[in-house]
């Protein structure tokens, strides 16, 4: 286990900051606070992002601290990854294996994006359920999946009551209404605690960059526009930090990138096979297909080969590259478009044009982005592609808590890059 020493500037960014150094009195106060982690997520951020000068803050973490291109876990959706950041397990192996899914335990239920049944969660520990448990208090400023209670059960009875669960100590519950300056503000407002009550380890989330990546495109001005904002809320983030002497060690990660689309890259499922004959559990870059009882055959004779811009397999012949197919969660079928063509029931009546992602993990434009600075990470250090089940172990290894068991990640890409 390593352990790192806290040193005096909170974050290396900080002499870029513009606004005036810190009083003495706060740089006093830093030598006397431990380091806290912060895990940061900026949903759909490519690293090539970094690339088109709107980003100084980031770009300046970056040149200051750790980076690398990191790969995503097949899926490359939201819900899959962001799980995978805090587990240390590939989608397969957790559990959530598509932002949307069906369950045989549950007939008739289908996860989506706002499932909090502790039920499709439960199948491995998240980090700040690890980290409570060793004393260590968090707090979660948004991610997927932290306002569950973990290991507890959902009584529907009950108003959806959950008894036996454990959250982090302190939550909020995701709202797109939320800005990104109050998300910051709450991070804040956190680090002002006494010791006692103050985090150890927190996460924040923006989803301004997908969102615009989604609605205009990655190239587009609304998703530059996003980038800025995003990079100026960091920037508030570290100088807040920087003036209450709070050490840091941040760890900024996306989840996937984002790939343009156009309403003509389509392939429409309806042409293929009759929709009538099997459900649709899922749509977009890939389509997760079930067939319809004493349908099977023939959806699979129509589907289950190699198509124009579009290639499906049966779960059990998924290639083993993507590390996906046995959990029993994945839909019997699994059609994968190219990147940057869709997966749909029909082709869309009107014409549009955006982005999307859920790609092949390998694709340059689902790459996700790693930048980490702070007291125990070195200056200037590059590293080769990396996946991100490797962040977990990395976390484990700040907070100083024991190597997790079993993980799909290690620590070791990140061996040299580490402060001893």
């Amino acid at each position: 286990m390593r352990r790192f020493l806290p040193l005096a500037p909170a974050l290396s960014l900080a002499a870029c900051a513009a606004t005036p150094a810190a009083p003495p009195a706060a740089i006093a106060v830093a030598e006397e606070r431990a380091p806290v982690t912060i895990l940061v997520s900026i949903d759909g951020f490519r690293p090539d992002y970094l690339d088109r000068g709107l980003t100084p803050v980031l770009s300046r973490l970056a040149a200051e601290g750790v980076t690398a291109p990191m790969r995503p876990s097949f899926p490359t959706k939201t819900f899959p990854n962001h799980w995978t950041l805090v587990t240390g397990l590939v989608p397969d192996r957790h559990g959530i294996v598509g932002n949307v899914m069906e369950d045989a335990g549950r007939p008739g239920e289908t996860f989506t994006m706002a499932t909090e049944d502790p039920f499709w969660w439960n199948a491995v520990e998240p980090i700040w359920v690890t980290a409570e448990r060793a004393g260590i208090r968090t707090a979660t400023e948004f991610w997927p999946g932290a306002s569950v209670g973990w290991g507890g059960t959902m009584n529907k009875a009950r108003h959806n009551e959950v008894t036996g669960g454990t959250r982090p100590s302190d939550w909020h519950q995701f709202a797109q209404s939320v800005t990104a300056d109050q998300r910051v503000d709450a991070v804040i407002d956190w680090m002002r605690r006494p010791a006692a009550k103050r985090p150890r380890f927190v996460t924040l989330y923006f989803d301004e960059v997908d969102s615009a990546g989604h609605d205009k495109g990655p190239d587009s001005p609304e998703a530059n526009a996003a980038i800025g904002q995003v990079d100026a809320m960091l920037g508030r983030l570290v100088t807040e930090l920087r003036g209450m002497g709070q050490p840091a060690n941040v760890v900024i990660v996306s989840d996937h990138g984002m790939a343009a689309t156009a309403g003509d890259r389509v392939v429409a499922l309806d042409r293929i096979a009759p929709l009538a004959d099997y459900r649709v559990v899922e749509a977009g870059p890939y389509a997760a297909i079930a067939p319809v009882p004493g349908r099977e055959a023939a959806v699979e004779r129509a589907l289950v080969r190699s198509h124009s811009h579009m290639t499906c397999w049966n779960k059990a012949d998924i290639p083993a590259r993507f590390r996906f197919g046995r959990n029993p969660r994945v839909a019997p079928i699994l059609c994968l478009a190219e990147t940057g063509w869709l997966v749909l029931k029909t082709m869309p009546s009107t014409a549009t044009s955006g982005g999307n992602h859920g790609y092949d993990d390998r694709a340059p434009e689902m790459r996700a982005l790693f930048v980490a600075n702070g007291p125990a990470f070195r200056s200037g250090a590059r590293l080769a592609e990396f996946p991100n089940t490797d962040v977990a172990p990395l976390l484990r290894d700040l907070l100083g808590l024991p190597p997790g068991k079993g993980l799909d990640g290690t620590d070791a890409p990140f061996k040299d890059a580490l402060r001893r």
